[in-house]
């Protein structure tokens, strides 16, 4: 076990604020472990000799307990925490609200009950948390109504009421559990600490959770990678919102939403996500039950045509595909079945099919090398006791080790075959989207588990070039940045058409003589973003119309904004856009998850098409490589309808520096480079070309 394992599994429990008062949180806490718990019970609470026929003792200090429950009011909670800490009591669950929930005055309670057990090593569940269970020794220090069936499912929950109404619903579905948690304001233990704790449980097959935010993004990330090689992990997160998009200024920062951070990082940790309580629980009694696919092929039998369409069109929207059968499948297959049968997938044993057919059909299919599960799908018939079928399916799983899930679809007749389907671990389901979905998870676990991580890579930089761009923004009060931040790419290896910044027309003549061909020249200023939408930026211009070019963008920026600081007008190579594609390439630094990067199709259309994907970084060179493989758009990049495929090797080192150059720099807050330019490979020149770029930063951060 884990450093955790003496908070699920306590020897003496005190009940700080225990109480025989009928209707209070601590008369409920108290006997609900008077009525399960296995070890000692010792009430807390100097007005009382005895509790519940338990005697009393004035203080926590005097408890000798492995765990504290504290249901105190909040402004003596704290020093109940610290009672605790001083007497050697090292894991507290901290029932009582009023924390930092409530507003600036309950926050700094939180803080300081933070401090109290960060002082004294204390693992602390709480404020604000209806408990803690535990099945194996009938650990049920919570407040709720209900302790839980004995199970293989870890569940930890921001809402307390969430784990009541699930509890009600699995004690009447059978779904056991071995710990649960309600995690509260999480001041000191969040979920990735319950994620490495169950980690190491082999008590533990399934970590499951309904999250509504993630303390620390990267620590998550990097704690349940590990885990999930060997147990896998399920959550809802709620919150889909674009909120934490709505201040932001670059293209990146509009495209990010709160949600995508999420979504990139629980992907990056090998989580799997579901979108109900329905899914969350569907995915983990198969995960917890059934074995792991080798393919991802399934096949579905069944004696209703219509249900086995519905089954065909889920497959469709899933990541499993039919199974292509074996020629001496067939031949099988049309041994055993009827003429008006069909014997390719789905497998329909026709609607007069007795217990003999379905089990040979489903043997038929479970033996095939291509079907790496099996859907067991069937409307009730004269013929066909779903009891004996129910046995079929269990005998036949075991036989041929492969997953498989029910769809005997009915009302009391599928009670009895239910019974022997959950005996042996295999779900039924009414609805064959269900099923099908619940073996879905099964395959991308699958995935998870053969995923292999790399490290990123670690280019040779000049972070001090970069720093003294940042900074001498930060000195001039200026936080966000543009095209005046170039040679801040290329001191991370991030290629830039040849030019120059210049403040005189004069010296945009000479700058614009040194590169080869017309140039494109844009107004530098960090009040306007936008340079385009003014005419701040000509295009093709020769060196004969350099001058009076220059005098033209920085006389349309005075008249557009008359107090813009105008830093110059930069002078820049033209980048031939005919042979290459546009691709973005941004980060948004999101508050849980730190650095988010973006790629996709760039220049105009980034934000009309948001053809775009992400990842938390630092990103290694396959999370780089597969991030340029997953936009729709990606046929461009590998030469669609005859045209040569760009450099895609220099797209990924791009993002991997931008990855490093970011991470490098958290004072950079938002950043795009748009369009980075990819070209077709030309011997040993880059194929990329960073052609502009925008920052926001936090000078407080530098």
């Amino acid at each position: 076990m884990g450093a955790l394992s003496e908070l699920f599994a306590p020897g003496r429990i005190a009940v700080v604020g225990a109480t025989a008062r009928e209707g209070s949180i601590g008369r409920a806490i108290t006997q609900n472990l008077v009525d399960d718990y296995d070890g000692e019970v010792v009430p807390v609470n100097p007005n009382y000799d005895e509790v519940l026929g338990l005697s009393c003792v004035d203080s926590v200090g005097d408890s000798d307990a492995d765990l504290a429950v504290v249901v105190v009011p909040p402004h003596i909670a704290v020093d109940a925490v610290r009672d605790a800490g001083e007497n050697g009591v090292e894991n507290v669950v901290v029932i009582t609200a009023g924390f930092g929930e409530t507003g600036s005055e309950g926050a700094a309670r939180e803080r300081e009950l933070r401090e109290v057990a960060e002082e004294h090593d204390i693992n602390l569940v709480g404020p604000n948390s209806l408990g803690v269970m535990s099945t194996p020794n009938g650990m049920n220090a919570t407040f709720g109504p209900d302790n839980a069936l004995e199970g293989s499912l870890s569940f930890m929950s921001q809402s307390g009421a969430f784990i009541t109404a699930v509890l009600d619903w699995a004690n009447d579905e059978g779904v056991g559990f071995k710990d649960v948690v309600s995690l509260g304001n999480k001041a000191v233990l969040d979920e990735t600490d319950f994620v490495a704790e169950w980690g190491d449980d082999p008590d533990t097959d399934v970590v499951i959770g309904y999250l509504e935010g993630i303390e620390e993004g990267r620590k998550f990330i990097d704690t349940a990678r590990e885990v999930t090689q060997d147990t896998p992990i399920l959550l809802v997160k709620s919150g889909k919102t674009d909120a934490g998009a709505q201040a932001a200024s670059s293209h990146t920062g509009t495209i990010a939403g709160s949600d995508r951070a999420y979504e990139a990082g629980l992907d990056q940790a090998g989580v799997l996500r579901a979108s109900s309580p329905q899914e969350l629980f569907d995915a983990a009694q198969m995960l917890a039950n059934q074995p792991l696919p080798d393919e991802k092929r399934i096949a579905v039998i069944t004696n209703a045509g219509g249900p086995g369409v519905m089954a065909t069109d889920a497959v469709g929207e899933s990541n499993l595909e039919m199974a292509s059968f074996a020629d001496e499948t067939l031949d099988a297959f049309g041994e055993k079945l009827p003429d008006e049968g069909n014997i390719y997938n789905p497998v329909d044993v026709v609607g007069d099919a007795d217990i003999d057919r379905f089990r040979d059909a489903l043997d038929i299919a479970l033996a095939d090398e291509n079907v790496g599960c099996a859907l067991v799908l069937s409307a009730p018939t004269a013929v066909l006791d779903y009891a004996d079928l129910a046995e079929a399916t269990v005998e036949l799983r075991e036989k041929h080790e492969k997953p498989v899930a029910a769809c005997f679809m009915g009302g009391e007749r599928v009670d009895a075959a239910e019974g022997v389907l959950r005996e042996a671990g295999i779900p039924n389901y009414f609805d064959p989207a269900r099923a099908v979905e619940s073996l879905d998870a099964l395959g991308e676990y699958r995935d998870i588990q053969r995923r292999e991580y790399d490290d990123p890579v670690e280019f040779d930089v000049d972070r001090e070039h970069v720093r003294s761009i940042l900074e001498d923004a930060a000195d001039r009060g200026d936080t966000r940045i543009g095209v005046e931040a170039m040679s801040l790419l290329d001191a991370y290896g991030i290629p830039t058409p040849d030019g120059d910044i210049v403040d005189s027309p004069e010296d945009a003549v000479t700058a614009a003589q040194d590169v080869d061909g017309d140039v494109v020249m844009k107004i530098v200023s960090p009040d306007i973003l936008h340079k385009s939408d003014i005419g701040g930026v000509k295009v093709g211009v020769s060196n004969e119309e350099v001058f009076d070019a220059y005098e033209d963008l920085i006389t349309r920026a005075r008249n557009y904004q008359p107090d813009a600081t105008i830093l110059g007008v930069q002078v820049q190579e033209m980048v031939n856009l005919d042979d290459g594609v546009e691709t973005i390439v941004g980060m948004n630094r999101d508050p849980q998850f730190g650095p988010l990067l973006m790629f996709g199709l760039g220049g105009i259309f980034v934000e009309i098409l948001e053809d775009t994907t992400f990842r938390v970084a630092p990103v290694s060179e396959n999370e780089a490589r597969e991030m340029t493989d997953e936009i729709q758009t990606a046929p461009l990049l590998r030469g669609a309808r005859g045209r040569d495929p760009v450099d895609r090797d220099a797209i990924v080192e791009t993002i991997q520096r931008l990855s490093q150059l970011v991470s490098d720099f958290p004072a950079i807050l938002e950043l795009d480079i748009n369009p980075l330019v990819a070209l077709p490979k030309e011997g040993d020149e880059t194929g990329v070309q960073a052609v502009d770029v925008r920052l926001t930063i936090d000078p407080d951060q530098l």
